[in-house]
């Protein structure tokens, strides 16, 4: 009669893409004792994470930037608005508008208005 004997039930490897990586990778055994597969979803969230960081100070440095370029520019229309409105304020000037006028043939009237009344 045969002899009766225990199988051992074998672990069943998932399949998965660390179980790919693992598969194709072959770490030797000092780096395995110290990264191990099972870490390597918490190592690559964590590097996931780190680039996410990156990319985000990078944006928020452009952005400053450019909020710095633009009110430059602002300021520096604001100076030409304001030299504008005081050119157009001296030459709008009632003397002003004479001088030019005159210079189209266009006379001052020395009389003052009459207020012409109806009934």
């Amino acid at each position: 009669m045969a002899e009766n004997t225990y199988k051992l039930p074998q672990k069943e490897e998932r399949g998965g893409i660390f179980f790919v990586i693992n598969r194709f990778l072959r770490m030797d055994s000092s780096i395995s004792e110290v990264i191990h597969v099972r870490f390597l979803p918490q190592i690559l969230f964590l590097s996931l994470l780190c680039v996410i960081y990156i990319g985000n100070r990078h944006y928020a440095e452009k952005k400053i930037r450019s909020i710095d370029q633009l009110e430059v520019q602002v300021e520096d229309l604001r100076a030409d608005y304001t030299t504008l409105k005081a050119e157009f304020m001296y030459e709008s000037k009632q003397s002003e508008v004479a001088k030019r006028a005159a210079e189209l043939g266009l006379e001052e009237s020395k009389e003052s208005p009459v207020l012409i009344k109806g009934e």
